[in-house]
């Protein structure tokens, strides 16, 4: 015994503190391993929601799996966010999966800044420029700072020094070649298996990851959680795309513009406030051009003023014009994977024309038709084709209308005079002895 406590007491002595950085196993308890899902630009929503993942993961000693598949960060600090994963005291893993899934700009960042890069076969990755996609005008300025702070990444982690950063879309084995990636895994359970025993460095130091799933009673499970943004962040981020803006701010007008041709105000003007509520908020998040979504709005009001003179004149081909000019500008400045598609464009300016220019017109002529027919038809009498309680059938002049009940329910068969007319609803009330001036039923 006194042997053995001498052996110990030397090897206490002779631990430097360069070799006592700590080696922490997680298999004690269950280990636990959070997979984060980052799937799209990354607006300030996913930013948020990456942040608050790294800090849950942090309290509760997890490590994390990221999963990426992204073009970049949309009006986001990508380096400091990249900082914010090289800085976690838990691994963190960058895994750019499953086929086809990328990293291009901050995904990129994201790679070097992370414990270890993996990559799905098939997946792509590069280029890195541009980091931001609202900024494409930035990309090669700060290309010399960013090379010192992944080699300073490098250095921290151990790894090998990455070579030149890609200009273009690179296969997985080239980005693992190049240092970019460190292997390859094709799923989550590929991934977890690959990483168990492995020794992932951390700026808290290194740890040994026990990741693999346990596939008999004998071996220790793991505790792997999913999370992903909630149903309102998930909406949020949908709406932070040039496109999505586009589509909601054209069908909102399209919405409100029929909904003004039509009597009150129902499903497709509420449908329409929504729309456009949500395209504002999209504008908030994506830098525009004030001048492209000036033109835009223009010609949509153009269009929509022919509608009013009842005509296809000069102001629907002069709007159709602003419409394309402003579809193009109003997100150009923006880096081309996210740019507004002409196919889209086209397809929009197209429709507009053949809904502005025919489609609403032929419905306000409609309204109107209806409405001169309705205004003959009060102080006619009709007969109840079914009970009123208070709404149902009524005949009147030789066609079946919807009624309404003034003054309690009307029994099926019985005469009513029509008193008023509420949009496309006739107010009807009994009337049981004064024929009024009834047209009779056609034979």
């Amino acid at each position: 015994m006194r042997r053995i406590g001498f052996v110990m007491l030397m090897l206490l002595a002779v631990t430097s503190p360069a070799t006592a950085r700590a080696e922490v196993s997680v298999a004690a308890e269950a280990p636990k391993v959070l997979v984060v899902k980052v799937d799209g630009s990354i607006d300030r929503t996913v930013a948020s929601y990456l942040r608050e993942s790294l800090d849950a993961a942090e309290a509760d000693g997890s490590t994390v799996i990221v999963q990426l598949d992204t073009a970049g960060t949309l009006d986001q600090d990508a380096v400091a966010l990249a900082q914010r994963i090289h800085d976690a005291t838990v691994p963190v893993i960058v895994w750019v999966g499953p086929s086809p899934a990328k990293a291009a700009g901050a995904g990129v960042l994201f790679m070097y800044a992370s414990s270890e890069a993996v990559v799905a076969p098939g997946a792509g990755i590069g280029p890195l420029e541009p980091l931001d996609l609202t900024r494409p005008e930035s990309e090669g300025i700060a290309t010399s700072a960013i090379a010192n702070l992944v080699s300073g990444w490098a250095h921290d982690f151990g790894k090998p020094n990455p070579l030149a950063f890609p200009a273009a879309p690179l296969p997985a084995q080239a980005a693992i070649d190049r240092h970019i990636a460190q292997f390859a895994a094709a799923s989550i359970p590929d991934l977890l298996d690959k990483l168990d025993g492995t020794m992932a460095p951390t700026t808290g130091g290194n740890v040994i990851l026990h990741t693999k799933i346990a596939r008999s009673p004998s071996e220790t499970p793991v505790d792997v959680r999913f999370t992903g943004l909630g149903p309102v962040d998930r909406v949020l981020h949908a709406m932070a795309s040039p496109a999505a803006i586009y589509v909601l701010l054209v069908l909102g007008f399209a919405a409100i513009a029929f909904e003004l041709t039509q009597p009150g105000f129902g499903f497709a003007g509420f449908s329409g406030i929504g729309m456009l509520a949500l395209g504002v908020y999209g504008v908030t998040v994506v830098p525009f051009s004030w001048i492209g979504l000036g033109l835009l709005l223009l010609g949509i009001v153009g269009m929509a003023a022919d509608v009013v003179l009842r005509r296809l004149g000069p102001l629907t081909f002069g709007g159709l014009l602003a419409f394309v000019l402003g579809s193009v500008l109003a997100f150009r400045a923006v880096a081309p994977p996210i740019r507004i598609s002409p196919w889209l464009i086209g397809f929009f300016a197209a429709s507009s024309l053949l809904y502005y220019g025919f489609a609403l017109t032929v419905a306000t002529q409609s309204r109107e038709r209806i409405t001169s027919t309705q205004r003959g038809l009060v102080g006619l009498v009709g007969e109840a084709r079914g009970e009123l309680k208070p709404e149902g059938p009524v005949f009147v002049k030789g066609a079946l209308w919807r009624g309404r009940s003034g003054d309690g329910p009307i029994p099926a068969g019985t005469r009513g005079r029509v008193r008023a007319v509420e949009g496309l609803v006739l107010r009807v009330e009994p009337d049981p002895g004064d024929p009024g001036r009834e047209f009779p039923e056609p034979d």
